[in-house]
């Protein structure tokens, strides 16, 4: 790892990569909305596309010639069929990477955070038993997650050589030991 710690607190900037389908519809939006955050804590973004399986590969061979100290991987269905191989690959480089799901988490990524999928899937019964019932699908008003989820894989971690402030821990949905 580049980055410096002083008093338990990360100096200069981080460099993070954020591993982009570009084929994906939320690309654009997703890219200005880590750049325009990442300049508010001075953080640079260095964005990455991936679409196959052989750019993912790729992708984590660049990140130490880029010099990135942790990668995002923004949520797309590819990423999420790959999940295990991201997982790997964070490992095999030695790159601390977090996710947008749980699944990654389990699969042996770093850590997570996003919308609870399960209270997403309760949102989506109400909505269709709603219709069912009768309501017009263009009368009901749009929900957005209000359910979001932090899980943290201790293990990988460890093997990353990182330390989970305990700050984080406690505040952690799940711990993965």
């Amino acid at each position: 790892m580049r980055v410096r710690v002083a008093a338990g607190r990360a100096t200069g900037a981080l460099r993070i990569a954020a591993l982009i389908n570009p084929n994906s519809s939320i690309a654009e939006p997703l890219i200005r909305e880590a750049q325009a955050g990442a300049s508010v804590i001075g953080w640079q973004v260095e964005v990455v596309y991936a679409s196959t399986d052989r750019d993912i590969e790729a992708a984590f061979a660049s990140f130490e010639q880029k010099r990135v100290d942790a990668v995002f991987i923004s949520s797309d269905q590819f990423f999420t069929s790959h999940r295990v191989q991201f997982a790997a690959l964070a490992m095999r480089y030695r790159v601390p990477a977090i996710y947008s799901y749980r699944s990654f988490a389990e699969a042996g990524g770093l850590m997570s955070y996003g919308p609870s999928l399960p209270d997403q899937y309760l949102k989506l019964g109400v909505y269709t038993g709603r219709i069912l019932k009768g309501e017009k699908p263009a009368d009901l008003p749009v929900m957005r997650p209000t359910k979001f989820e932090l899980v943290i894989n201790l293990k990988t971690a460890k093997a990353l050589g990182l330390t989970v402030p305990d700050k984080l821990l406690v505040a952690a949905d799940e711990v993965i030991e």
